[in-house]
């Protein structure tokens, strides 16, 4: 696992004057109720049937439906059972595999909606993906959907999708969505083939426009042990990019908790006057991205903070099969729906209660001062380590190194979740 220090405090650091804390203090955002009680999001993997065979699927999708799916009743059970959270209802993403695969996703939508959840599905770029199918979902009571777009031309991403044509599909449902009032977000798998795609991908958000552009750190499950991930110095200079794009469009990541210790430690050097180059240790991916950055030219958008979620804390992901996990890419199941309630397995599993007790992290990640608004992504430390608590392995950070640590405990919030 590769680790790097920070620089040393600038000479000059000393002489800084005191500022307002402000900017770095608002820079991540919490849920606006207890996330051990009800979650932001509910996942719920309707299939695996997918016609696409994608390098770095999480859920090795195959051709055909699985017997053992959750029936239409029982999915509604699952969404009454969503609802019985409370309010604000959380938000219920339908993915898959393919969603489209299943013959009764409009009435699953329209079902969800008359039960007062927020509905999104997570449509796949096949033939399915038409204005047909998109109006069907947005007359049925969707309001958001979320496509997979990895490179920002045909040959790249469909040479990621493994399936010619996914591209153009994939754009032209975009459109068709935004046209008929749907929200979009889009996700950008980010592996060492893809990582040079950001700029323009971030290009096509632009000119396309999304709600958000959420770049996915690969975690090494289902086919995503094939791929190359990046080095956690790589990683680094990944999120300070992301942290740029922020005032160009809404960006957030996923398993990228520690986008929220990056964020923090900007804002922090930005109210302090400080470069971050030259004080994060940054190298020369990020400055070849930044390059390309100031190629677009400026875009005058306020920066959207990230918010604190994590798995098992926010967040609950159902499979296809009704096992309940803290994320989809964790494969230890907290309970399963067709033997207990979502909102008992969610607020006692033993699993989900560890999850949300930061004293629990181990190595790193457990003497961090950012582990309050980070904690790491639980399931790339199960999927290395085997172990959900143990340290981030994309994170370098060493516990202690940012060089500005009064200021950060200024605007640090829950500084003492942190061994």
């Amino acid at each position: 696992m590769g680790t790097f220090a920070r620089l040393a405090r600038p000479p000059a650091a000393r002489n800084i004057e005191p500022v307002n804390h402000s900017h770095a203090a608002n820079s991540v955002r919490a849920v606006h109720h207890d996330p051990a009680d009800r979650p932001f999001l509910v996942i719920w993997e309707s299939t695996r049937a997918c016609q696409l065979a994608c390098q770095h699927c999480r859920a090795e999708a195959a051709p055909g439906r699985d017997s053992k799916e959750l029936t239409t009743d029982e999915a509604t059970t699952l969404m009454s059972q969503v609802a019985d959270f409370g309010k604000p209802a959380p938000i219920f993403i339908i993915t898959g595999g393919d969603p489209f695969e299943r013959a009764d996703i409009y009435e699953l939508v329209r079902r969800g909606k008359e039960l007062g959840l927020p509905m999104a599905v997570s449509p796949s770029g096949t033939p399915k993906l038409s204005r047909e199918s998109l109006t069907k979902l947005k007359d049925a009571g969707a309001s958001a959907i979320s496509l997979s777009l990895d490179g920002a031309s045909a040959e790249v991403h469909d040479g990621f999708r493994r399936v010619p044509g996914t591209f153009d599909r994939t754009i032209t449902g975009w459109r068709e969505a935004r046209e008929l009032g749907l929200r979009v977000q889009i996700n950008s798998t980010v592996t060492k083939s893809t990582v040079h795609e950001l700029p323009d991908l971030l290009r096509l958000v632009i000119e396309l426009g999304a709600m958000t552009w959420s770049a996915f750190l690969l975690v090494p499950t289902g086919r995503g042990t094939e791929l190359d991930a990046l080095t956690p110095r790589e990683t680094e200079d990944v999120l300070n990019f992301l942290y740029d794009a922020g005032t160009f469009a809404p960006v957030k990541t996923t398993e990228g908790h520690h986008f929220r210790r990056v964020v923090m430690e900007r804002e922090v050097l930005a109210d302090l006057g400080v470069d971050h180059v030259e004080a994060l240790g940054l190298g020369s991916l990020y400055q070849d991205l930044a390059a390309r950055l100031a190629e677009i030219g400026p875009v005058d958008r306020k920066r959207r903070p990230p918010l604190h979620v994590n798995a098992g804390n926010g967040f609950v992901f159902v499979s296809h099969v009704g096992t309940v996990h803290p994320s989809g890419f964790m494969p230890i199941a907290a309970g399963d729906v067709r033997e207990q309630t979502l909102t008992d397995i969610y607020r006692e599993s033993p699993l989900f209660l560890g999850l949300r007790d930061t004293s629990r992290l181990e190595g790193r990640c457990g003497k961090c001062e950012f582990a309050g608004i980070c904690g790491g992504s639980r399931s790339r430390a199960y999927a290395v380590s085997g172990d959900p608590y143990g340290e981030e392995p994309l994170c370098p950070y060493e516990p202690g190194s940012f060089p500005y640590q009064h200021e950060l405990a200024l605007a640090l919030p829950n500084m003492g979740n942190a061994r």
